[in-house]
């Protein structure tokens, strides 16, 4: 196993930066999601990390080593890439055993170690057929599969479910995961699906134009995102992020009603403005003549064993969700009450989440 540490890492492509000075601790044998949106700068950084693209500045640390500018195939990593990367005029098996033939272990090594990855991955059935007439999803087990044979100490994933089925892709998660478990591999898995990282990481680090916006557990950047960005990114649907103004106390949500603040909680300026933000599973619906907020719904949407309810207030566009059973029909009021123990206020100028604000800042 090895840790990885990025110092100040950064890259730029003709004065464009891709990635800025970013600082990221990698522990042994850790699963890391990095994720964003397209052109993040999360594969420019996993690129760096393999030693396929030079940084600007900055260094990477393989535990104690430097390998910044140490080329890829020193560097002792396996790497996974979308589009497989298979030699198709070979069998599965010889694709299996082709690194470790490269580095000259014996047959009877080979052979087992073939059979384990084969055994761990559902390839046993394929070992002696040729690669060239499987399908989309056999390919991406092989693909993984050949770079785990050689058993990196790091192992790094480039959107590697991308191209496969959403059936597949949900046992290939479970499958990747324990992979990862039982060989004990420190694995960085590039994505821009929240779903997948959310699933299988020990930690996310969240990307978005070539900054790092959070590093966290799964539930740490869910339950407390460190901006808006992360707020809006994570989840499906997304934290609603609505408008308020602090009045007398309260957040006031103008014609939906407010809430109050409790006192000494939270230090915010009579007549100012926070941006509140609240999951959408994290509201009860209720009786809009007792609630503290009211609101119409706009659109109701029933997917499978939920409900998605939209609202709109001034503009401003939010969503509740609710058991499919959940009767509500198109046009009518609901009270809402917001879980404040999960509600988390940002400011509006830096978009920072105001720490005193969340878990216990309203009531």
């Amino acid at each position: 196993m090895s840790s990885i540490r990025l110092d100040r890492l950064g890259k730029s492509f003709a004065g464009i930066v891709a990635v800025a000075d970013m600082d990221l601790n990698i522990g042994n044998g850790e699963f890391m999601a990095l994720l964003g949106p397209s052109g993040c700068g999360k594969t420019t950084t996993m690129n760096m990390i393999a030693g396929l693209v030079e940084p600007t500045h900055g260094r990477v640390m393989f535990g104690e080593r430097d390998v910044t500018g140490v080329p890829i195939g020193r560097r002792g990593v396996g790497f996974v890439f979308q589009n497989y990367a298979i030699f198709t005029h070979m069998t599965v098996y010889e694709n299996l055993a082709y690194g470790l033939r490269a580095r000259g272990e014996e047959a009877s090594k080979i052979d087992a170690r073939v059979r384990e990855i084969a055994g761990l991955l559902d390839l046993v059935a394929f070992l002696g057929r040729r690669a060239s007439g499987l399908s989309v999803n056999i390919l991406q087990r092989l693909a993984i599969g050949r770079s785990a044979a050689v058993n990196p100490a790091i192992f790094l994933l480039d959107e590697p479910l991308s191209n496969v089925d959403a059936a597949f892709r949900a046992v290939m998660r479970a499958e990747l995961r324990e992979l990862q478990r039982r060989l004990g591999q420190t694995m960085v898995y590039v994505t821009h699906d929240q779903l997948e990282a959310m699933a299988m990481a020990d930690r996310i680090a969240i990307m978005d134009r070539g900054v790092l916006q959070q590093v966290g557990s799964p539930i740490e950047v869910y339950r407390e995102p460190a901006n808006t960005f992360v707020a809006r990114f994570m989840g499906s649907p997304s934290m609603n992020l609505l408008t308020a103004g602090v009045s007398d106390g309260a957040l006031s949500f103008g014609e939906m009603g407010s809430l109050a603040l409790a006192d000494g909680k939270l230090a915010l300026t009579n007549g100012s403005s926070v941006i509140a933000g609240f999951r959408p599973e994290d509201v009860r619906l209720t009786d809009p003549a007792n609630a503290r907020l009211r609101a119409r719904a706009v659109f109701v949407e029933r997917i499978g064993a939920r409900v998605i309810i939209h609202f709109e207030d001034r503009g401003q566009s939010f969503k509740i969700v609710e058991s499919a059973g959940f009767p509500v029909a198109q046009g009518d009021i609901l009270g809402l009450e917001p879980d404040t123990e999960r509600l988390i206020a940002f400011d509006p100028k830096t978009t920072l989440a105001i720490r005193g604000a969340v878990s216990h800042g309203l009531h």
